[in-house]
C-alpha cells in the first residue's frame, strides 16, 4: 500500500467521521421544553425532592448512602453514578439556583465540595475529578428545584468501548461497597 493510497483512506475516513453523539430529531420534546406550567416549574419549597427527604431523615443516612453531613448540608453517593464513587453535595435548604443562596451558604456548599473532593482522593485515588453543577432543567439538572454539585472521580480509560459503542456504562462496585469505603476513610480521619 502506498503512502498516497493510505493518505486517501485517512482523508475519506475523516470526512465520514462526525465526532460526538449522533443527532436525533425529536420534535415532540419541544412541548416539554416549552412547558412553563406550575407542575413543571415547582418552587424548591414544595418540590419534595429526594435530597430534601434525605436531609430531613438523618436516621436513614446509611440506607440513603449519605456518607457525611454537617449542620448545613450533606455528601451522598449518587444512585445513578457516571463512575464509581460519584458524589452529590447539597445544602439542606433547597433552592433552585446558586445565586438564590446567600454568600455564607454558597461558601458552605463549596466547603462541602472541597470535603467531597478530598474524600474522593483519599478513598479512591482517581487520576482526575470532574466537579460541576447543572443549574436548571435545560442545563441537565435532574433535580432542578434543589441545587446540588457533582464530584465524579475519573480514570484513564473509564470511557471505553462499552460506553461509547455499546451505550452501556460499567460500574464495577456496588453502592454499599462504595459507602463502606468512604465511611471507613471518614472514620479513620476523625
Amino acid at each position: 500500500m502506498t503512502t498516497e493510497h493510505t493518505g486517501k483512506q485517512v482523508r475519506k475516513a475523516a470526512k465520514e467521521y462526525t465526532p460526538g453523539p449522533a443527532a436525533i430529531q425529536a420534535p415532540w420534546r419541544m412541548e416539554y421544553l416549552e412547558d412553563t406550567s406550575a407542575a413543571h416549574t415547582k418552587s424548591a419549597t414544595d418540590a419534595g425532592t429526594f435530597l430534601s427527604d434525605y436531609w430531613s431523615t438523618p436516621e436513614h443516612d446509611a440506607r440513603n448512602f449519605v456518607i457525611e453531613r454537617t449542620t448545613v448540608g450533606m455528601i451522598l453517593l449518587n444512585r445513578y453514578p457516571y463512575s464509581n464513587g460519584h458524589l452529590l453535595i447539597a445544602l439542606g435548604d433547597p433552592r433552585p439556583t446558586l445565586l438564590d443562596y446567600d454568600t455564607a451558604q454558597r461558601s458552605s456548599l463549596w466547603q462541602l465540595v472541597d470535603r467531597a473532593v478530598d474524600l474522593t482522593h483519599r478513598t479512591l485515588s482517581p487520576q482526575g475529578v470532574n466537579i460541576g453543577i447543572n443549574q436548571g432543567r435545560a442545563a441537565g439538572a435532574g433535580v432542578p428545584a434543589h441545587l446540588h454539585a457533582h464530584v465524579v472521580p475519573r480514570w484513564s480509560g473509564d470511557v471505553n468501548f462499552m460506553s461509547v459503542v455499546g451505550q452501556i456504562r460499567v460500574i464495577p462496585s456496588s453502592l454499599e461497597a462504595m459507602y463502606t469505603r468512604f465511611r471507613s476513610v471518614i472514620e479513620a480521619g476523625r
